[in-house]
């Protein structure tokens, strides 16, 4: 089963991850949270698997609107929230990954057809980030 969206780009690490942020800005979806795996990894486990694992970025992209239609519907759906953008890069790599979550994924959990049109909307919110991301 699918549950992301994914794309590849020829951006240096910096320029994805900024060029990341302004797309999903775009689309109405803030950065609440920016977990820096390789860091992570490096301090609970040690430098050598960050280093095999390379740069790896999960951002909690977050649009207000689209949760609160969400939540109003369907207070649990809370655990699913926010949706998740990875920026990775392997240690050798010429080219930088994005991938979103496939919010369809939260309309397959949930079952309700409410929560259906909302992953519907954040879907097509999160691959026009991509497109925009393909198309700089």
């Amino acid at each position: 089963m699918a549950y992301t969206h994914s794309i590849t780009v020829s951006l240096e690490w910096e320029e994805a991850v900024a060029r990341t942020k302004e797309a999903l800005g775009r689309q109405g979806f803030g950065v609440l949270t920016e977990i820096d795996m390789r860091a992570v990894l490096a301090t609970e486990i040690s430098p050598e698997s960050a280093n095999r694992i390379g740069d790896y970025l999960i951002l909690g992209a977050f649009n207000p609107h689209l949760a609160n239609r969400g939540l109003l519907t369907e207070p649990e759906i809370g655990v699913l929230l926010p949706c998740n953008v990875v920026v990775r890069r392997a240690a050798d790599a010429t080219e930088t990954t994005i991938e979103t979550i496939d919010a369809q994924v939260l309309a397959r959990v949930s079952g309700n057809p409410a929560i259906r049109e909302v992953a519907s909307d954040a879907d097509t919110r999160l691959k026009a980030a991509l497109d925009q991301l393909r198309d700089a």
